[in-house]
């Protein structure tokens, strides 16, 4: 049985009892032991600093040539927190309340609950590294809205959150390394976990500069290395994010939890061509001045201005009047994708829809006016005024859509469609983030834990840093305070050895296939796979189908993969197909389970299960739980189910009406 930890008592009081009872490791102990931390974005990043800070020895480890570079940086449009600045209703119980609706009730209430009390507390520790949040004039934090929700509650820095959130993170880790609490690894890559007598114990990593492995001893391993959206070839995260580090852990034992759960972002630019190795994501504080339209002929062709505004379909506000443009993702999306597909679509590949800011403009600019006391003022001046406003709040957004399109968003609608943007699912934790395999933690997008079947926007940075800030230095004390005996563990251990020949083994195995495909172009099948059959819309048929596509495909790579280079040399190209390989395996794993749970919710949308509007419908009365998978074998899984109760959030059927 899945043991989830979940603490007895009241919602508002589990986390401030478990602080209270939980074990502690005094400070002498905590210089001797070690923990190995996988990952430098804002969950690999404040863990660090926080257990350095704390006292223990922390090694990390990134892939990249700094931690600087982790794409936590990606996350640009802001970060939750139950602060109520506004005055406008906010606490921590309607934080709580609109990610778990937003979740459609796929989510453990303990956890997301921890998630809203901890919010107010990230806020005030990035303040004080000196993110340099948007202020009111009256000098209090800014705040504006996301996706589901009525509440102005996501702090900001202009269009670039992550990248200060992560540089705030960055300095705290690199205050540790300087004092010598946190051992920093660049250029290398975490490729297996090793158990010692059933308790993660280490990792094999490989030094990704000359290829030699290596083997690192810790007390603990915590996995922070983010999502795997990459599965799909085309999503919005950056290229060299994968599944391999968390994939690794579930092939040692810990179950992944609700794989099939699929962030689909509604506001990304279109598809351009076979070329594109990516996509862009124009961040979702854009819905909130933006305006969503499509024409209301069908295969209109007249340019975006030419349209008079009788003519225009603003489809959210329409469908969703209480929540307009700020309807959670996966709604803004599968609304978008109806349009679309029901021949309303826009651009050249009629795969788009107009984000427009002609409103917001206006009503800046006439702010603007109102503000300056200007009297007689022009529509030109107006709009002027309105775009330096525009400007200030995302002007490095509509900077890049232009660089990339060679359209000018200011003067007309960018366009936009739905894309793979995050993962819910993840490796199973416990409430404190264990996996089902002792001393394994995962931290921040890596785990399942708090954001059900669909993320709300602004949430990721939030988990990010509450599990490495806030909940990490609790839950990990709990275990270590039962092995401050445990000295460290040589390298020579047998488990070492046979780690390590198994993972040269198997890079051995990949290079000497000498076949005649890229790796990128097997990438590439697994991706078109994925998003016909498993990716916005579902069907047993279509599943059933991608299921068995993708073990011929993972047959043919291992038969005919070709991969240039050497081993012990820096090889891109071995990186790559040490990835594709774990993402061919996920991806059967995740049609496995998206066809097992027969119900839609959230971002999982069976085309069998649905409203007479065409919602997602849920059935609470069979798939009210985590689907934890266990590896058995090749192709083989075995489910097992943490059963989710709602005391306090009841489940109803989502409405944003």
């Amino acid at each position: 049985m899945l043991n989830s930890k979940i603490p007895a008592g009241p919602l508002d009081q589990k986390w401030t009892d478990f602080k209270g009872h939980c074990k502690l490791v005094n400070p002498a102990n905590k210089r001797k032991l070690e923990v190995v931390i996988i990952g430098t974005g804002l969950a690999g990043a404040s863990a660090a600093a926080a257990l350095g800070e704390l006292g223990y020895k922390v090694k990390a480890f990134c892939f990249q040539d700094s931690p600087r570079r982790a794409h936590s940086i990606a996350a640009q449009g802001g970060i939750n927190a139950a602060k109520n600045y506004q005055n406008d209703g906010d606490s921590v119980f309607r934080l709580f309340y609109d990610t778990i609706k937003g979740g459609d009730y796929r989510a453990r209430e303990a956890n997301v609950h921890r998630l809203a009390e901890v919010s107010a507390n990230i806020i005030d520790q990035c303040v004080a590294q000196g993110v340099p949040f948007a202020r009111e004039y009256g000098g209090l934090l800014s705040n504006r809205s996301f996706g589901g929700t009525q509440v102005q509650r996501t702090f900001y820095a202009a269009g670039q959150t992550g990248q200060q959130l992560l540089i705030g993170a960055y300095q705290a880790l690199e205050r540790q390394v300087a004092l010598g609490n946190v051992e920093m690894f660049n250029r290398h890559e975490m490729l297996d976990v090793v158990v010692i007598d059933g308790k993660a114990r280490g990792i094999i990593a490989r030094n990704l500069v000359n290829g030699k492995l290596e083997r690192h001893f810790g007390h603990a391993v915590l996995l922070c290395s983010g999502g795997y959206g990459n599965v799909f070839y085309l999503s919005t995260n950056a290229m060299g994010s994968n599944v391999t580090a968390a994939w690794k852990a579930h092939k040692k034992g810990a179950y992944f939890g609700n794989p099939c759960f699929t962030q689909i972002h509604p506001t990304c630019i279109p598809v351009s061509g076979d070329h594109q190795s990516k996509l862009t994501l124009m961040s979702e504080s854009l819905r909130n001045d933006g305006r969503i339209w499509v024409p209301k002929k069908q295969n209109d062709t007249r340019k975006p201005f030419d349209i008079p505004e009788e003519e225009r379909d603003y489809y959210l506000e329409r469908r969703y009047p209480a929540f307009g443009n700020l309807v959670p993702r996966d709604v803004a999306s599968r609304a978008a994708k109806e349009r679309c597909d029901a021949g309303y679509g826009v651009g050249s590949s009629r795969q788009a829809v107009y984000l427009d800011y002609a409103d917001a403009i206006e009503r800046y600019g006439k702010g603007e006016v109102n503000k300056r006391n200007i009297q007689g003022a022009t529509q030109q001046m107006i709009t002027e005024l309105g775009k330096e406003v525009v400007k200030e709040k995302y002007g490095n957004l509509f900077d890049m859509y232009e660089k990339i399109t060679g359209e000018n968003p200011y003067e007309v609608p960018m366009r936009i469609y739905p894309a793979v943007h995050y993962t819910m699912g993840g490796l199973w934790v416990d409430y404190e983030l264990m996996t089902t395999v002792p001393g394994l933690y995962a931290l921040g997008e890596a785990n399942f834990s708090d954001h059900g079947a669909n993320r709300l926007g602004a949430s990721a940075l939030m988990q990010g840093l509450a599990d490495g800030y806030f909940v990490i230095p609790y839950t990990i004390g709990n275990y270590l305070a039962d092995e401050i005996r445990t000295n460290a563990i040589p390298t020579d251990h047998p488990a070492f050895v046979d780690a390590e020949k198994n993972v040269a083994d198997r890079i051995s195995q990949l290079m000497n296939i000498k076949g005649k495909q890229t790796v990128e172009s097997f990438h590439k099948r697994l991706g078109k796979i994925m998003w016909d059959k498993c990716g916005m819309a579902r069907n047993a048929e279509g599943l059933t189908q991608a299921i068995e596509e993708i073990r011929q495909l993972k047959r043919e790579f291992w038969s005919d993969v070709r991969i240039p280079g050497d081993i012990n040399e820096m090889n891109p190209e071995l990186d790559k197909a040490n990835r594709v390989a774990d993402f061919i395996e996920l991806g059967e794993l995740m049609c496995i389970d998206a066809l097992d749970r027969n119900e839609s919710c959230g971002g999982h949308f069976r085309e069998e299960s649905q409203t007479e509007e065409g919602e997602a419908k849920r059935d609470d009365a069979a798939y009210a739980y985590v689907s934890a998978w266990e590896l058995k074998g090749e192709h083989q899984w075995q489910l097992h189910k943490e059963e989710l109760h709602f005391e306090v959030a009841k489940p109803t059927q989502r409405s944003y009406k």
